[in-house]
């Protein structure tokens, strides 16, 4: 057996993940001298370089890109004999490596807050990123339940819908649009649309109602999170396709507009999400339970 550890394991693939020991040591709340060492040491365990230096970033040899595939499997089978030792234990303690996509932060930590006084034991590991991300975390058991707005359809996973998520037109206040009612979807391929990047699930769903009405969808902006667009649809920018979960405060206080129009609001669900073959640890189990019983009424009541 070679002389490497699982902590060694764990740094080379942050580093691989981010192709940047800087980055890696950042999210490892470490030196990056004492992430090279750790990288230095797996490689002098099995005499070979596994990374070398690409301007400023890092990239795998082709012996870091097998051992990378394996380490992430190896890891994986770590995090089930973890979730096998922790059913001796319960849900009293235990860690969660949670990820959801980036819509869903409006939301998550308030569900996050009631969870963790019903368990105050368990701490979780929260990661935002756009749904393209997100999966393949789910595909590298990298995460052990994942919260989207679409099961993907193909990964061999279990998806349980826990909340609504209604997704509209929406426009600055004083567009022409909004004081206009039961317009036809067609009306919409006039207008500009600011929009979320490709990789976003809001993205596909918009592209996709488009496509179903056969209406050009004019993009005049790409921007890469919820916060812009909504910047940007206020300014007067254009119109936008995003869910009602996101603006509960622009639209309370009338800075965001809903547009009527046939079609929409395009009812969708939130779905807790975890791989088939991910065996989960009774904290996982917990609060995917906890989503399905309690999540759609919190987020609802909190709406």
């Amino acid at each position: 057996m070679r002389p490497y550890t699982l902590k060694q394991m764990q740094t080379f693939v942050e580093v691989a993940r981010q192709r940047s020991v800087s980055k890696a040591a950042e999210r490892l709340f470490v030196t990056q001298p004492a992430v090279s060492m750790q990288i230095r040491q797996l490689e002098d365990a099995f005499g070979l370089p596994l990374i070398e230096p690409l301007g400023r970033n890092i990239q795998l040899t082709h012996a870091g890109e097998d051992f990378l595939i394996h380490a992430m499997a190896a890891l994986g089978q770590f995090k089930d004999l973890e979730a096998l030792m922790a059913e001796h234990v319960g849900t009293k303690k235990g860690r969660i490596d949670l990820a959801v996509v980036s819509t869903a932060k409006y939301f998550v930590p308030m569900l996050l807050v009631r969870f963790r006084k019903l368990h105050p034991g368990i701490d979780i590991q929260l990661r935002i990123d756009n749904r393209e991300n997100i999966l393949g975390m789910m595909a590298r058991y990298e995460a052990d339940l994942v919260v989207m707005g679409r099961a993907p359809d193909h990964m061999d996973c279990e998806a349980t819908a826990f909340a609504t998520n209604p997704l509209s037109i929406v426009a600055a206040p004083d567009h022409v649009l909004v004081r206009r009612k039961s317009l036809p979807f067609s009306a919409l391929g006039e207008h500009g649309f600011v929009v979320r990047e490709q990789g976003s699930g809001t993205r596909a769903a918009m592209e996709r109602l488009f496509a179903e009405h056969q209406t050009p969808l004019n993009v005049v902006m790409e921007m890469p999170s919820n916060e812009t667009i909504k910047q940007a649809v206020m300014a007067g920018m254009g119109l936008s396709f995003l869910s009602r979960r996101t603006m509960r405060h622009e639209l309370a206080n009338g800075y965001i507009a809903l547009v009527d129009i046939e079609g929409t609001p395009l009812m969708g669900n939130w779905y807790v999400t975890h791989l088939s073959a991910k065996k989960l640890s009774p904290a996982a189990r917990a609060f995917k339970e906890f989503l399905i019983e309690q999540g759609g009424a919190l987020m609802d009541s909190w709406s």
